[in-house]
């Protein structure tokens, strides 16, 4: 991850990160307009009677301000661009005396500076670096060698609102983020803490099975053997010997299902979405053309979603095989921040499906995936599609507690 916007990533929601280049081109433009505009009016640096100098300037100007549009990727850069711009301006106006503002005593500086300034300390990582850049842009926007007392606090002002806000929103980010991660371990830790109540509570049941049947069981094990050894005719030994077998059976039976019960789950080993191409490669092998399109960070997906979303697919692939021989289909997932989405899509069958493997299972196959998906909150819709092919869409949320009960 770079130390610029890499780790700004989680700033903004997917809309606003898939936009992103266009809000800054668009916020880029609208300071050259802006800057451009109040120059010509006499705001900043612009002469009287401009000449051809002044107007390769005021081209240099939007040429700078437009470099606002990868202040992301480039705070550093950007603000040296303005920063050199307004030394240049300050150079040839006093001592070179090329440009004569109209009004005196201003600052020179493009408003674009404003927003130049935020960049650094909130883009850069290297937070050493920035605030030298800053105070080096601070220097050139306030003008310490032409000592003006409006000039140079108004400089200040200029470079200093945009640092103060990434400091601020910064902190801000840092403390939700924060908030967010210790709710999800509380989260985790109250499953935890329940799963170990469950675990305690099948021993304690364990035991008590254990306690109580063994010992009537054994009782009557004791007594078919007595009763073996004492009955007058071979009739009732025979039949007490098959009792006292059957008891020790039980006993043996007992003790395998109590071990069980004390024993903790091994958890559901259905594979994650790393599986997914495993099942792709399955249904080529069988001649149903399958193509997974994958978008985003699969690690988004929690464990239990990864889980429920790899059977979704196993499901649908199965059913595609089953109802659609010769369709081809198309399997597209997309992790994002807040939730999975997976598609899977079959063109119509080429062919009538075989009734010995249409008939095959219970046909209740999407109804438990759909109450699998409703358990960890989210949807499912499977539906016949305009073209005569079939849809199915799984809606996840991106997190479930790894801890929570197995769905």
């Amino acid at each position: 991850m770079s130390g610029t916007t890499g780790q700004r990533e989680a700033c903004g929601g997917p809309w606003f990160r898939r936009y992103r280049v266009a809000v800054d081109v668009a916020i880029a433009v609208a300071f050259v307009l802006l800057d451009t505009g109040l120059t010509l009016i006499g705001a900043t640096w612009w002469p009287e009677h401009p000449g051809p100098l002044a107007w390769a300037m005021l081209g240099v100007q939007a040429l700078a301000c437009a470099s606002l549009a990868v202040r992301r990727r480039a705070p550093l850069a950007v603000v040296g661009v303005l920063g050199s711009f307004t030394l240049a301006v300050s150079l040839l106006v006093e001592p070179a005396g090329l440009l004569t503002p109209a009004h005196e005593g201003g600052v020179w500086a493009p408003f674009s500076t404003v927003l130049a300034a935020y960049g650094p300390l909130f883009y850069q990582r290297d937070r050493r670096l920035a605030y030298a850049v800053l105070a080096a842009l601070t220097l050139v926007v306030m003008r310490p060698w032409e000592p003006s007392a409006t000039t140079m606090t108004i400089g200040l002002l200029r470079t200093a609102v945009g640092p103060l806000l990434a400091l601020y929103f910064d902190t801000r980010r840092k403390l939700v983020r924060a908030l967010v991660g210790r709710a999800e371990r509380a989260e985790r830790e109250r499953y935890l803490l329940a799963e170990q109540a469950c675990a305690e509570e099948r021993a304690r049941l364990a035991g008590e099975m254990h306690d109580v049947v063994t010992h009537r069981v054994s009782l009557m094990v004791l007594q078919a053997g007595a009763l073996k050894v004492t009955a007058a005719d071979e009739a009732t030994r025979r039949a007490a010997e098959d009792l006292r077998a059957a008891g020790c059976q039980a006993l043996e039976e007992l003790r395998d299902l109590v071990g069980i019960l004390r024993t903790a789950p091994d958890g559901d080993q259905t594979p994650s979405v790393a599986g997914f191409a495993d099942l792709v490669a399955e249904s080529v092998a069988v001649g149903t053309p399958t193509e997974l399109v994958e978008e985003g960070d699969p690690a988004l997906a929690s464990p239990v979603v990864g889980r429920t979303a790899y059977r979704v697919l196993r499901e649908a692939l199965t059913n595609v095989r089953k109802h659609a021989p010769g369709a081809r289909v198309r399997v597209r997932v997309e992790y994002g921040q807040a939730r999975v989405r997976l598609t899977v899509r079959n063109t119509p069958p080429a062919g009538a499906p075989r009734s010995a493997l249409a008939g095959t299972g219970s046909g209740l196959g999407l109804a438990h995936l759909r109450q699998r998906i409703e358990l960890v909150h989210g949807t499912l819709r499977a539906e016949p599609c305009a073209d005569g092919g079939f849809s199915v869409e799984a809606t996840l949320p991106a997190f479930v507690p790894t801890a929570g009960p197995e769905v």
